[in-house]
């Protein structure tokens, strides 16, 4: 044969194994999926629970009306701060005046004819000693006048002035012991005529006191919904005209959220909040949680489970209550926040991203029943085995994914602790989310960490 010709010959076989190779990796190709990894790392993790609401102090109170009447003045304007026992506002309160004058007025003659009654009863006792004292020598005389007359010393004329002096000595020790009683008497009526005047001037004071409203603390006008010329009435809380004032005692502020029943489970009193504000952005406050709701509250209605008739499904939350430590001046209550409490913290663990996790069934897995990945024929899929859940993530072996079955602990913003099954510096697989939902125990993988597209992300 000649060169040229064998040359030829073996071009032509070079080439068709060359297409051959390349058919076969191109058909390989087909059947490799391209994913991201990571690696599995060990570090300090902290897990949180978020919730929204708003800010309140933590003692505020509703200033309503005692009394009926037309407001004469207004000594403040929402956003004063004022101090305790100061002013606040002012009713009409020319008839209850009118009212303490004359039960005043009534009182002082009380105690003028009680003074009275107590001036004729000690007259009454000092004539009563003088009578006592006449009586006395009026039965000496007549005594001894009896002793005469029968001697027949005394005429019988003598005899019966003696006599008629002694009775009349009686008669006035008993007129004056009566007067001593009658006097008594009347004081004892002057006296709870007294008692009767003081109860109603207190009551009178009470309504005109009643008139004038102080605040009961230091604090904030956070709330006045009324104007001066109005009238308010004595009603039920928050009834148009029966609040004057709302006051808030800004010295001790709070964040009271709604947090989701699912997790109120892992709050507990003392845990470490970080606190924002709509208002504040970029501002972060610090506090802790001091209260803890014990009834549901149903989300679509706000209504507490406890005051509902029937049983409700719907989405529930609880409420919490954040003290904030450092709160800042010109807070105002009712701005909208978000609290992030910190539930549990780990140092030096072993955690994977959160994207990592993925769910499937141990009859669309080609693997023993233990955590490891060991291959084995899988149960029939229409076993009960075979449709339990498995959670686990995808760790990368030499050019293949396979899914490993592991235990989790806490779960942070973005990480989530792994208990067993993996060790630092295991790579596994990451994403695509798409791509971690259809992925394969097995299948071949090529690993592209270059930052996806944008339209890959979406």
């Amino acid at each position: 044969m000649k060169k040229g010709k064998k040359i030829i010959i073996i071009a032509g076989i070079v080439l068709l194994l060359l297409v051959i190779v390349g058919f076969t990796v191109h058909q390989s190709g087909r059947n490799v999926t391209v994913v991201q990894t990571g690696k599995v790392v060990r570090q300090d993790l902290s897990s949180t629970v978020s919730a929204s609401g708003e800010i309140k102090p933590k003692t505020f109170v509703n200033i309503g009306a005692n009394a009926y009447g037309k407001i004469t003045r207004l000594f403040v304007k929402e956003g004063d701060w004022v101090k305790k026992g100061q002013l606040l506002a002012q009713i009409d309160n020319i008839q209850p005046e009118a009212d303490v004058a004359a039960n005043r007025a009534s009182l002082e003659a009380s105690q003028t004819d009680t003074a009275a009654q107590e001036a004729g009863l000690e007259a009454s006792r000092a004539q009563l000693v003088k009578a006592q004292s006449d009586l006395d020598h009026a039965k000496l005389d007549y005594d001894r006048a009896q002793g005469l007359y029968k001697q027949a010393l005394i005429a019988k004329q003598d005899f019966d002035t003696k006599k008629a002096t002694y009775d009349s000595a009686v008669a006035s020790v008993a007129q004056f012991k009566a007067s001593i009683a009658q006097y008594k008497a009347q004081k004892e009526t002057s006296e709870r005529k007294i008692s009767q005047a003081q109860a109603t001037l207190a009551r009178s004071r009470d309504v005109l006191a009643k008139t004038s409203y102080v605040a009961p603390y230091d604090g904030l006008i956070t709330s006045l919904p009324v104007r001066e010329g109005e009238s308010v009435v004595v009603g039920i809380q928050n009834a148009l005209g029966s609040t004057l004032m709302t006051l808030a005692d800004m010295s001790v502020i709070t964040a009271e959220i709604q947090v989701d029943e699912t997790d109120i489970v892992s709050v507990k009193l003392g845990q470490d909040a970080e606190v924002t504000i709509d208002a504040m952005p970029k501002k972060i406050f610090h506090g802790k949680v001091t209260e803890i709701g014990n009834n549901a509250i149903v989300r679509s209605t706000g209504v507490s489970t406890s005051q509902s008739t029937s049983a409700s499904q719907e989405a529930k939350d609880f409420k919490v209550v954040i003290t904030v430590t450092d709160p800042p001046q010109n807070l105002r209550p009712g701005l909208s926040c978000t609290a992030k409490i910190t539930t549990n913290i780990k140092k030096d663990i072993l955690t994977v991203p959160i994207q990592a996790l993925t769910i499937r069934q141990r009859g669309d897995l080609d693997t023993s029943a233990d955590k490891s990945s060991v291959h084995a024929a899988a149960p029939p899929k229409d076993t009960a085995a075979a449709k339990e859940e498995l959670q686990g993530v995808f760790i990368v072996r030499g050019k293949k994914a396979d899914f490993i079955q592991i235990g989790t602990g806490i779960t942070g913003t973005t990480d989530i602790e792994v208990t067993d099954s993996l060790k630092e510096g295991d790579e596994i697989v990451t994403g695509s989310y798409k791509i971690l939902r259809t992925l394969r125990n097995g299948s071949s993988i090529k690993i592209d960490n270059s930052t996806p597209k944008k339209s890959e992300e979406s």
